[in-house]
């Protein structure tokens, strides 16, 4: 029967990760792929750590960013709009592990993530500050952001043609 090591390698699991600088090139597209997008934001991390993902929509009149925030408390979010760049921030934070005097548990394996985390994206309109709405219920963050109505006035549907 073939054991599987209940501690965590190096450089995360699968042969891609045991080799530092596939890493290290994963990470190195991921940059650039970022920098080339008409949303500018932060890779989900493949490593553990914590990252929300975040789906973003739009519509005629406004954008959504919709995150993923399972165990953050509503009190331990906060959105900023500055300029053209939206940021959440947060952190999740551990459950009270040790009751009245018990020791401290042991752990085998600790595939959860705790701490601080950031998404950063860079919206493609100037937005107003005032008008920015955000919800969060069941672990879902909702952030709306209405498009300036100028905007809203230059986008209409084109017809398409059929070719001769």
């Amino acid at each position: 029967m073939k054991s599987e090591s209940w501690l965590p390698t190096l450089w995360g699991e699968g042969k891609e990760m045991r080799d530092p600088f596939a890493v290290m090139r994963r990470q190195m597209d991921d940059i650039f792929e970022d920098l080339t997008g008409a949303w500018r934001m932060s890779k989900p991390a493949k490593s553990g750590l914590l990252t929300p993902r975040i789906d973003i929509s739009e519509t005629d009149k406004e954008l959504r960013v919709t995150a993923e925030l399972p165990g953050v408390e509503q009190r331990d979010i906060a959105v900023n709009l500055a300029g053209d760049v939206l940021t959440i921030t947060g952190e999740k934070r551990t459950e009270a592990e040790s009751k009245s005097g018990d020791k401290e548990p042991m752990y085998h394996r600790v595939e959860r993530s705790y701490g601080s985390f950031q998404r950063t994206m860079t919206v493609p309109y100037d937005i107003d500050p005032a008008k920015v709405e955000a919800k969060f219920k069941d672990g879902v963050l909702t952030v709306t952001l209405p498009k300036p109505a100028e905007v809203q006035r230059q986008a209409r549907q084109i017809e398409i043609k059929k070719a001769s």
